[in-house]
């Protein structure tokens, strides 16, 4: 069953730093922050999720990358990441409802998780399945590491 992993925050940019449990509303997690609101943040990016298994699949690579590294606030494990496209809705623990919005471009502060400075590998357009997504609040609520994620099927 897909579990949320970890849940990440940061002052504004990246790393962001693991927290036992938030509240997520309209504008994202609370107790975060993005350094640039030009490129993140807003209703149809308030929340960046990522795959634990792409994360480990990239240390496998040797890349030093780590849950968290990449400015996901949400990491998860256990969803066939290929499946998980702009449209898809999550539902995650018993209140947090979200709408996968589109993929995120990845930015040079990424550059240091990768070997050679290589942040274009989570780049969608070049390895699809295998970037971190952005998404919208369809509901609010508490969550916290370890609830239950599950792609919602049907109609909101």
């Amino acid at each position: 069953m897909p579990i949320l992993y970890q849940i990440n925050v940061s002052d504004g940019g990246v790393p962001k730093r693991p927290v036992a449990g938030a509240h997520i509303n309209r504008d994202g997690v609370e107790g975060d922050r993005q350094a640039d609101t030009v490129h993140h943040g807003g209703p149809d990016r308030a929340v960046c999720l990522f795959s634990l298994e792409v994360i480990k699949n990239f240390q496998a690579e040797g890349h030093p990358i780590q849950p968290g590294s990449a400015g996901e606030n949400l990491t998860i494990s256990g969803l066939d990441w290929d499946e998980v496209v702009p449209g898809t809705r999550l539902a995650v623990g018993e209140d947090v409802q979200l709408e996968i919005t589109s993929y995120t471009s990845p930015c040079d502060k990424n550059a240091s998780w990768f070997k050679d400075g290589e942040f274009t590998r989570m780049l969608q357009s070049r390895h699809p399945g295998e970037s971190r997504l952005y998404a919208r609040v369809l509901s609010e609520g508490p969550v916290r590491a370890g609830d239950a994620v599950e792609v919602m099927h049907g109609s909101v």
